[in-house]
């Protein structure tokens, strides 16, 4: 299970639930697939919105990733990319 942080009503950030699927090990990138789980936002946003690129992906309450591209005909699901590699690409 995991947590994105995100601001979907325009004034403050909010943890809403989801769950890390897939965890893919690629040369030169590396993802995870996740769904939105949380009610509250699959009722507001119907799931991962333009815009939430770059939210925050939590697991037990420290940074593991943050959102990058939703899947087109579900937008209950999309990627995110881990934090560890973005950190590396900066070094």
């Amino acid at each position: 299970s995991a947590t994105i942080i995100s601001t979907v009503n325009g004034r403050e950030e909010k943890e809403y639930d989801a769950e890390i699927n897939r965890i893919y090990n690629e040369t030169g990138s590396q993802r995870m697939m996740l769904t939105v789980t949380d009610p509250e936002l699959r009722s507001i946003t119907g799931g991962i919105v333009q815009g939430m690129s770059g939210s925050p992906i939590l697991q037990n309450g420290k940074l593991v990733g943050a959102v990058t591209h939703v899947f087109i005909n579900d937008p209950t699901k999309g990627y995110g990319i881990y934090a560890y590699w973005m950190y590396e690409q900066m070094r």
